[in-house]
Formats: structure tokens, C-alpha cells, sequence
């Protein structure tokens, strides 16, 4: 076992939509920081600069919006114009819309879905041609969806499009995972809990109220989220196929609830 490897991105391009903040960043940082020529990507021009300046060199700012058909496809093309392929597709971008029952709108159900589930699924198959081009048995191109907690398990808040949208995103995940490894491209997804950003303002603000309802007492860290995505991106993930990886300190899988007496 070639541990020197083993968790080594060197000679790879990947592409991490949403990677100008919060959990992309930390992903695209982690893949620079192991070897990989790393392509962000947001609405915002600037935000993707200032990422790219931060993060060196092997990073490049590649702006665009992958709420539209029209938005992917320039996002593409532009991608194929540097690249003749890609190694690994990180959809991380993501929105949340909390609007009460009653009253829930058009607009954020549209907006939700169109970002957390419409987009994934379009991206893989427009990139489709550059993940296959270099990919093969011994190495294969990576797909990575970012899911959530709440497409596993319930919350209180008002967030029907994001749970519905995260929930299928993770049987999407399965379901492609079952076509693009004939092309010897995995499809995998991440579920992340409790981490500190601007879509979890929760965990951001008051990490000490929502530790205490995480089984391992602490809400994430850069490295639990950079160790995970490295993981199935790396060499390491290689014979992991449509799986979801949670990433909670315990929420989804070793939290115990109330019994039926309480």
C-alpha cells in the first residue's frame, strides 16, 4: 500500500462549483493542497478572484451561474477551452429557503430546486465527455454531490424545497453512480451536519448551543469536510461508487431520540 499516494490529487484538474466560500472553499483548499490544478466557481466574479488569489497559483477563478441551462453550458465551454478533461466534479453549490408552510412560494421551491438538484444533475451531464476522457479502470474520474443532513432526517425549520431537494440529490447520486461507471466515473455524495457558514448561521453564531446536540459534542471543522472530500476524491475513494458519506458527529446514525414514553 503506497501511502504516499493514496490520498494524493497530484496531476489532477477538478472543478468545485459554489468554491468561492463557506464549505467549497474549504474543499477547493484542500484539493490545491493535494496536488490538484483546482477550477471555482460562483455568480460572483469577485469572490471567485479573491479565492483563487488566496488559495495560489494551481487555483483559477472560472465565474458563472449554474442555476440556468444557458448558465452550465457557458460554465462548460469555458472549462473545455482551458481543459481537454476533468478528473473531478465537485457539486457543492447550494441555496436554502425557509418560508412558512402557509405562504411557502414558486419562487423559492424554483430556486431551491434548481440550484440543489437541477443543477447537479445537468452538470454531469455536460461534463460528461471531459470526466470520461482520461478516466479508466485504474484511475477513475470522481463525481461529488453535496448533500445534507436534511435530505436524511428532518429539521424544524420551513426548508420543504431544501429537504426535498437534498433528499434527491442523494437518490440522483445513486442513480447516476449506476450509469457513469460503465465510463469508469464514480458518483458519490457527502451529507454534511453542523458546520460553520453563511447557509448555517447556527452552527456560525452559536456553536456552543448547537454542540450540545451533536453526539460528538463539537459542530465540523475544515478538516472533517476537506478529509472526507479528499477522501473520495483521492486514489483512496477509487472502489467507492454511489454512496453518501455523512459527515455529522453523530446526528443521522448515533443520535439517540426520545422513546415512545417521553
Amino acid at each position: 500500500m503506497d501511502l504516499a499516494t493514496l490520498f494524493s490529487l497530484e496531476g489532477r484538474t477538478a472543478l468545485v462549483t459554489g468554491g468561492s466560500r463557506g464549505l467549497g472553499r474549504i474543499i477547493a483548499a484542500t484539493f490545491v493542497a493535494a496536488g490538484a490544478r483546482v477550477y471555482v466557481t460562483s455568480r460572483k466574479a469577485p469572490a471567485c478572484l479573491e479565492t483563487a488569489e488566496a488559495l495560489g497559483p494551481n487555483c483559477v477563478a472560472l465565474p458563472g451561474d449554474v442555476s440556468t441551462i444557458e448558465g452550465i453550458e457557458r460554465l462548460v465551454a469555458e472549462l473545455s477551452e482551458r481543459e481537454p478533461a476533468l478528473d473531478i466534479l465537485v457539486n457543492n453549490a447550494g441555496v436554502a429557503w425557509g418560508e412558512p408552510f402557509e405562504s411557502y412560494s414558486e419562487k423559492g421551491w424554483d430556486k431551491s430546486m434548481d440550484v440543489n438538484l437541477k443543477a447537479p444533475f445537468f452538470l454531469m451531464q455536460k461534463l460528461h465527455g471531459m470526466l470520461k476522457a482520461n478516466a479508466s479502470a485504474e484511475r477513475p474520474a470522481k463525481v461529488i454531490n453535496v448533500a445534507s443532513i436534511d435530505g436524511q432526517r428532518l429539521n424544524p425549520w420551513d426548508t420543504y424545497a431544501y429537504h426535498a431537494s437534498k433528499a434527491g440529490l442523494i437518490y440522483l447520486t445513486r442513480r447516476v453512480a449506476a450509469k457513469l461507471v460503465e465510463d469508469h466515473v464514480n458518483v458519490t455524495a457527502i451529507a454534511p451536519g453542523a458546520f460553520a457558514s453563511d447557509m448555517n448561521t447556527a452552527a456560525r453564531d452559536h456553536a456552543d448551543v448547537v454542540s450540545r446536540r451533536i453526539p460528538a459534542k463539537r459542530i465540523g471543522n475544515e478538516e472533517d469536510i476537506g478529509a472526507a472530500a479528499l477522501y473520495l476524491a483521492a486514489r483512496s475513494g477509487d472502489y467507492i461508487v454511489g454512496n453518501t458519506l455523512t459527515v455529522d458527529g453523530g446526528i443521522v446514525n448515533a443520535q439517540v431520540g426520545p422513546s415512545i414514553d417521553e
